[in-house]
């Protein structure tokens, strides 16, 4: 990224204003470097005023080019609209050019997740080993399912955040929000047959509910393949990651009838716009129903 581009107070501003993730502000800074590269190549030095959407316009259609997904181009618009806006409200430049640019369609791609029945079979007959690995998998695929929560969230979750008697667990989500979760009385009994193989085995010196055999924190890498192994012994669909469990969990929700704002906020999400695509599977059971019930269907 070209040194005299004011891109270091943005990020500071998104870290400690903001109260962005570490991995986001990686993102927005990728993003930036990326653009700021490309003009750079293509039209020389160039002061931050100068840049209009004619430029901006020309990275894009590159992007676009190189198959990029509509996506990934429009975080890259977010990127860039949240960057040129901060440096019109510290007074660097008189206006925004991104007030041109359009962002293109997303292709809509609905949520996979895991039928009713293949979760019944993942833990009720999938064996998963009486060591301490196979009892720390069980319980991270049981939270992740049971609770809906974020990768990020699950590996976090302190012993301090589980209320035995209230039967919750507290989460801290995306952006330093807390949401609380109830907890299924067969879950909180796990959690607490956990806890005790963790004090017995000598692993409770860790904050961290979920160890392993070395009593370290769990790794997303470690997460990934985790997931990805079991669900591979009870489904066929393509994608096989922690995030399933989340897919998974807001569905089998909203096929039995859950309230969308209920669900809305047991996923910690900010919009109820994010929690809506997961409305498409109700949509199909009911077609469903009425195709089979309906003497007229």
């Amino acid at each position: 990224m070209q040194s005299h581009y004011p891109v270091q107070p943005f990020l500071d501003y998104l870290k400690f204003e903001k109260r962005f993730s570490k991995h986001t502000i990686v993102a927005y800074q990728t993003d930036l470097s990326n653009f700021f590269d490309y003009l750079h190549s293509q039209y020389g030095e160039m002061a931050l005023r100068d840049i209009s959407h004619i430029y901006i316009r020309s990275w894009l259609a590159g992007l676009k080019d190189d198959s990029m997904t509509a996506k990934t181009i429009n975080r890259k618009i977010s990127t860039l609209r949240s960057f040129f806006k901060y440096h019109v409200k510290r007074g660097d430049i008189v206006q925004t050019p991104m007030g041109k640019i359009t962002a293109p369609k997303n292709e809509k791609r609905l949520p996979q997740f895991v039928a009713e029945k293949d979760i019944a079979t993942l833990f009720s007959f999938i064996e998963f080993g009486e060591d301490w690995s196979g009892k720390t998998n069980k319980l991270l695929l049981l939270l992740l399912y049971n609770t809906g929560i974020r990768l990020s969230e699950v590996i976090n979750l302190k012993e301090s955040m589980i209320n035995d008697s209230a039967k919750t667990i507290k989460i801290l989500g995306k952006g330093n929000k807390e949401r609380l979760i109830p907890v299924h009385n067969d879950v909180m009994n796990e959690i607490q047959k956990y806890r005790k193989e963790k004090h017995n085995q000598g692993l409770d010196q860790n904050e961290f509910l979920l160890v392993d055999e070395k009593n370290a924190q769990l790794k997303p890498r470690k997460v990934y393949s985790i997931a990805k192994h079991y669900l591979s012994l009870v489904t066929t669909i393509d994608k096989r990651s922690p995030h399933i469990f989340r897919h998974s969990f807001a569905t089998h929700l909203m096929n039995n009838g859950a309230d969308l704002n209920a669900v809305k906020e047991l996923l910690g999400h900010s919009s109820l716009a994010a929690t809506q695509v997961y409305t498409h599977n109700t949509i199909d059971k009911l077609k469903n129903i009425h195709k089979n019930a309906h003497p007229k269907a």
